[in-house]
């Protein structure tokens, strides 16, 4: 699935701190690995970002393995742009569909996430609902346009 089909902003992201961007990342990975495997599609997820960041795929490979839960969150309250919170949200939301299976760690991480960030349970529930009704809506697209 790529994400430059979900919509959003890169506006907000570019807008980030070298710092932000690489919080942004690591909360990405983190939440890759939480349910303790990183599929294609998760992997093919994080290095979309990483290009979209300007980050190698070195640099993406450290990122991955040193993502910690308390850095994490540490690090995502540093970022302080309301819409590159919600796309990170946005964003997490997403790779946490990307697998079909949204484990009960990975929701409890978003919203983790979303709350230091400032982000309400109730935004967060609306990007999610979002985010399931725009994959619904690409799955239907290639059904009738046949696509499968």
């Amino acid at each position: 699935m790529s994400i430059l089909r979900l919509g959003g902003s890169m506006d907000s992201l570019a807008s980030l701190s070298e710092e932000q961007q690489i919080a942004y990342l690591k909360t990405l990975a983190y939440l890759s690995k939480i349910d303790g495997v990183i599929d294609d599609a998760e992997q093919e997820f994080l290095k979309d970002m990483a290009i979209l960041h300007g980050v190698s795929s070195e640099r993406l490979q450290e990122i991955l393995a040193g993502a910690e839960a308390n850095e994490v969150i540490a690090g995502v309250k540093k970022i302080n742009n309301r819409r590159a919170s919600l796309e990170l949200i946005k964003d997490m939301c997403v790779l946490a569909h990307s697998d079909d299976e949204l484990s009960d760690e990975e929701v409890l991480l978003i919203g983790r996430i979303g709350q230091a960030m400032n982000v309400s349970l109730d935004k967060i529930e609306q990007i999610s609902k979002w985010v399931i009704d725009r994959i619904i809506w690409l799955e239907e697209a290639k059904i009738i346009f046949e696509e499968v």
